[in-house]
């Protein structure tokens, strides 16, 4: 009977597993550092439709070598308003296409080369003052670190293959597929990587000590744990986002029913490759995981529109869209009053979201509620979505003859973009600040509340004056911004002194007082914001 030092084989897996983690994450970091913006641009310009959607999601995937960390990504550009549920449907299906590469470059046995591995992408780090350098060997650095865990991994494993135990259990998984489904699901839930337990099925294979038959049932498991990372990721997020994430779910889950009502012609398909090829045991998963994935795509690509019904149907509601690309056509720069009126449309449809904005921030402020601080931030990247759109294209029109007016409307507007970009981000601001109280556990008094929703309410309704003045060039409305400013300075001097008051009489503490004494601040340059635009209103004259 073989004896095994349980502890050692413990330490080497567990160690193994970590640096095979952090190697992952390493150079999932690295490539997506060194391809910056571009992961965000592939996605927001590749998924016109769900075809290209899926081609987009290899891509990303295979970037930056983890689905979980595109699954993540598109709930996050879902939850911003750049991405529809459908094309985000095609995204995660090419996810689960992309992250296959992974597993293919573990069946390839590079393993005795890592140590050199990470010397380049040590001395890439250390030597180079490039960040796009520092960026590739941090690549290279998680390609060997993934390699050198895979080998203690493997080396962990080895003698597990003479246990009688963990023989009968993989007889066990053999004879009863859902056993192994389950151990698959529960390990990649634990560890939050699909990928390292894809590996460590890899490694057994390697070793001999797991056969095919018990192997893909884990590999559909694996499959089906993932799904856990995006569900998370999509917690507090909009209706739309948490449907991006159920279709992760819904699109695996369906997968896995599929291949384990086909699972033995699956096995015998894949077996038949294994011998005819001559390919290796972590080669075999790799083409099992590979194969499983683009079968599963075909199958259920064309009823995207049924998985979109599904989810929806799984989370019903109402969802906010948030509309991030300005109707605004280069192609019409000749025409100066069409540009113009489209150009304030666009003006308009921006500084509307620092209303709605503003009234989100309001809501956090009362209620805590992460879901309204999301909708801030969603609402600040539309406004500067809109700013850089916007302001090129009024840019554009300046080198053509206008007339008065509409030069006097041309300025205008490029003031008020820039104001409305800045009433953003005060409005950040005031998001930022209740963060804060709730990272520093602080209440603010009742008081204090009540004359910060007096304070808001009046400086929403000049902001919203402000807008309506720009609209429809009312200097009635415009004079009236002007006066409502005026007391949204004296409110501002009044709640400072109040705010002392509180402080010394110690009914206030001192952080609560910096967060209600920065929000007042925050709303009285909204308050200027306001005034700038009326003022370009009054200008006409």
């Amino acid at each position: 009977m073989v004896e095994i030092d349980f502890q050692e084989t413990l330490f080497y897996f567990l160690g193994g597993l970590g640096i095979f983690l952090f190697g992952i994450k390493f150079m999932g970091e690295g490539l997506k550092n060194a391809a910056g913006d571009r992961l965000r641009e592939i996605l927001d310009k590749m998924t016109s439709n769900p075809f290209k959607g899926v081609l987009a999601g290899i891509l990303v995937t295979v970037l930056i070598q983890s689905s979980t960390g595109t699954t993540a990504l598109t709930v996050g550009l879902v939850s911003a308003g750049f991405m529809t549920l459908r094309q985000a449907i095609g995204v995660i299906m090419g996810a689960n296409i992309g992250t296959t590469a992974t597993a293919f470059i573990i069946g390839i046995n590079i393993g005795e080369y890592s140590l050199p591995i990470l010397f380049v992408g040590t001395a890439l780090i250390f030597f180079f003052k490039k960040p796009i350098l520092n960026y590739i060997g941090q690549g290279f650095f998680g390609f060997g670190a993934l390699f050198y865990g895979l080998g203690l991994m493997s080396g962990a494993m080895k003698p597990l293959a003479q246990l009688e135990s963990f023989s009968q259990l993989t007889l066990t998984m053999s004879d009863n597929p859902l056993l192994g489904v389950l151990v698959g699901t529960v390990m990649t839930v634990i560890i939050q990587s699909s990928t390292a337990t894809i590996g460590i099925l890899q490694g057994l294979m390697a070793e001999g000590a797991l056969e095919l038959s018990a192997a893909l049932p884990v590999l559909l498991g694996d499959n089906l744990g993932t799904t856990v990372t995006a569900l998370l990721a999509a917690i507090g997020t909009t209706i739309a986002a948490r449907r991006a994430a159920m279709v992760h779910v819904v699109f695996n889950l369906i997968g896995a029913i599929l291949f384990m009502i086909m699972l033995q012609p699956f096995t015998l398909l894949i077996a038949y490759f294994q011998e005819s090829l001559g390919l290796s045991g972590p080669m075999t998963i790799a083409f099992a995981h590979g194969s499983y994935n683009v079968m599963n795509t075909i199958i259920q690509f064309p009823f995207v529109g049924v998985l979109a019904w599904i989810v929806t149907k799984i989370i019903p509601g109402e969802d906010k869209h948030i509309d991030y690309k300005p109707n605004i056509s280069p192609l019409l720069v000749e025409q100066s009053p069409v540009c113009l009126g489209q150009a304030r449309e666009e003006v308009l449809k921006m500084g509307s979201y620092a209303i709605e904005g503003l009234n989100e921030a309001t809501k956090y402020l009362k209620t805590k509620d992460k879901k309204h601080g999301e909708l801030v931030i969603q609402y600040e990247e539309a406004i500067n979505t809109f700013d850089h759109a916007v302001t090129d294209y009024l840019v554009s029109m300046s080198g053509h003859i206008m007339s008065e007016a509409d030069t006097k409307l041309h300025t205008a507007l490029v003031n008020a973009v820039r104001d409305i970009e800045r009433v953003g981000d005060h409005m950040e601001n005031v998001k930022e600040l209740v963060d804060y109280q709730l990272a520093n556990k602080f209440d603010l008094s009742e008081s204090a509340l009540d004359e910060l929703e007096e304070m808001i309410e009046l400086t929403v309704s000049t902001y919203t004056e402000a807008l309506e003045a720009l609209k429809t060039l009312d200097k009635a409305l415009a004079k009236d911004v002007l006066v409502k400013e005026d007391r949204i300075d004296k409110m501002e001097r009044n709640l400072r002194k109040k705010h002392i008051k509180r402080l010394n009489e110690g009914t206030c503490t001192g952080s609560a007082g910096i967060v209600f004494v920065d929000i007042v601040s925050n709303l009285e340059r909204i308050g200027d914001h306001s005034v700038n635009i009326a003022q370009a209103v009054l200008d006409e004259d």
